[in-house]
């Protein structure tokens, strides 16, 4: 059958960014221009998602028609765009309907959006047939489904794709049943690489290649392991991040040369253990203190999920400097805390001036290799120019943590599609070998919709990831907000068609022989990190779209 085309999609596209606005609109006015978002969360939530969906169609769409006249794209790319966008398009309608009353949109308008040749344009792109068709194809292509790009990127991708296979891979699944550490071969076969100094200026030692080099990065080291590779480089891209937005010219000297050769790994100490992600209300305390006649501060109180802790050789802490709660997130401060490397699953470290460390590393589902710690700290002592910013960094670590994880969310929608990638790969090879009642899988009609929806949506998580970071690297004040959301589709897509690719394993999805279980629990995090989904969708993408 012949495949839709973006101009079919296109006014379908178009008809939803107009409901989306709307409901936008209705929904600022409900909220007071977001102050009241915790009065009608439920709400907050379903127009955020929508109009995060309404962004992700737009993108496919936009990327398949550039590659397209630049003749970059495959044969099938531009149906897989057009029907990838439909499919959001839907979704997003399936989810204001319920919410038309809420909204005081009245169903009359809400059906205006979308007259009777819309709905029936919107049946065909999104058809069933259309999705079955695009399976066929993901199958015989082994779920290799390429973005195209410009012919540096290509070299990048290429070159990480042939590391991982070749470097990463045959140990992924021994590191994960065996809940090990990543080893110390794949951090130097990295740092020779430079993969962790991607985005730092060329002055500071890194090779400034931008945040897209970084993304293609992220994902292919991600498609083999997220926990023991995909993930290295996230940690010292959000102090980097932190660095060079606020620190003094003598830490990013002193600091950054170190995280973009691998010489240090870093540790992102933020959470608490009765404070997830609420962030400002922090209670972990650095009180000024003198040691051996260096100024400083020591740092006392508990963290938690500080993830590849005992391996790292510092983290960036967020502690609070100002005792008076009151002062929320003004009171905060963000610390270089040096510390030995540990590559066991729990460590304690004593200070020569009597301060201690201690740390354990939490048991959890997947991502293993990298290992999330519970810290507690005592008199714990960092010297002063260890305060990011020093003087004048005091009080604003929220702000610079805030700013760093805005580069760790644009990161995790990287790790997203790649680990997405992965699981669609594995099961469009495994459907192709199983045989069932006499025939490949593959041949099932539901077995080919599930694929091409698979990739498909695949295709709408990367499209909106890509341009966060072409938002990224152009310096656009729309970035940081976008890349909360390309974090909040791109992780809900991977935890989709990871569980969509194990039901196509059948029972053999649930056995550790075969990698689709290790995709499958390490997806799980993904909604976590950087803000667990309801928070990121309420206080990060909401906030910032009814506020605007």
């Amino acid at each position: 059958m012949s495949l839709p085309t973006l101009d079919q999609a296109r006014g379908l596209v178009d008809a939803a960014d107009t409901l989306v606005d709307r409901c936008l609109d209705l929904a600022r006015s409900i909220t007071d221009g977001g102050k009241r978002i915790d009065d009608h969360q439920v709400l907050a939530e379903r127009v955020a998602y929508a109009a995060t969906e309404a962004r992700a169609a737009r993108e496919l769409l936009e990327f398949a028609a550039r590659v397209e006249s630049e003749g970059r794209s495959g044969d099938h790319f531009a149906g897989l765009a057009a029907a990838g966008a439909a499919d959001l398009v839907g979704a997003l309608r399936d989810r204001l309907a319920p919410a038309v009353d809420d909204l005081g949109l009245g169903e009359a308008e809400f059906d205006a959006t979308f007259p009777a040749a819309l709905r029936e344009r919107l049946r065909q792109v999104a058809n069933e047939s259309v999705f079955r068709a695009l399976g066929r194809r993901v199958a015989e292509d082994k779920g290799r489904v390429d973005f195209a790009l410009d012919e540096l990127l290509e070299q990048v991708r290429e070159s990480v794709r042939e590391f991982g296979d070749g470097e990463i891979a045959p140990h992924a699944e021994r590191i994960h049943r065996g809940d090990e550490t990543v080893p110390e071969a794949f951090i130097e076969k990295m740092s020779e690489l430079g993969y962790f100094g991607l985005s730092v200026p060329e002055t500071y030692g890194g090779f400034e290649m931008g945040s897209m080099a970084m993304i293609l990065t992220t994902e292919e080291l991600s498609r083999v392991s997220l926990a023991c590779a995909g993930s290295l480089i996230t940690r010292p891209e959000i102090l980097a991040k932190a660095l060079l937005q606020g620190g003094t010219e003598e830490q990013r000297k002193t600091w950054l040369p170190q995280l973009a050769s691998g010489e240090v790994m870093v540790g992102i100490s933020v959470t608490e253990p009765d404070i997830g992600s609420d962030v400002a209300s922090l209670k972990c305390r650095a009180e000024r203190a003198t040691q051996g006649g260096v100024d400083g501060w020591v740092i006392n109180g508990p963290k938690s999920w500080c993830t590849f802790a005992g391996r790292a050789d510092i983290l960036a802490l967020l502690a609070r400097t100002d005792p008076d709660p009151a002062k929320g997130a003004k009171g905060l401060s963000l610390f270089i805390v040096p510390k030995e490397r540990d590559r066991g699953h729990a460590f304690d470290q004593t200070q020569p001036g009597g301060g201690k460390m201690s740390g354990k590393a939490d048991a959890t589902l997947g991502y293993r290799g990298m290992h999330s710690f519970t810290l507690q700290l005592e008199n714990y002592f960092v010297p002063a120019d260890h305060l990011v910013g020093e003087a004048e960094g005091e009080g604003r670590g929220f702000y610079l943590q805030m700013a760093g994880f805005a580069m760790g969310r644009l990161q995790t929608g990287g790790r997203a599609t790649g680990l997405a990638q992965a699981a669609l790969e594995k099961s469009a090879e495994y459907v192709l070998d199983r045989v069932q009642f006499g025939k490949a899988t593959v041949e099932y009609p539901l077995t080919q919709y599930k694929l091409g929806r698979m990739a498909a949506r695949l295709a709408a998580a990367r499209a909106l990831t890509y341009a966060a970071a072409e938002g990224m690297d152009a310096g656009r004040a729309d970035a940081a907000p976008l890349a909360a959301q390309a974090k909040l589709l791109a992780c809900d897509i991977a935890v989709e068609i990871s569980q969509e690719g194990q039901q196509l394993h059948g029972g053999w999805g649930y056995a550790e022989e075969y990698p689709i279980s290790r995709y499958t629990v390490d997806a799980l995090v993904l909604p976590i990190f950087e803000g667990v989904k309801p928070v990121l969708e309420l206080k990060v993408v909401a906030r910032n779209l009814l506020s605007n």
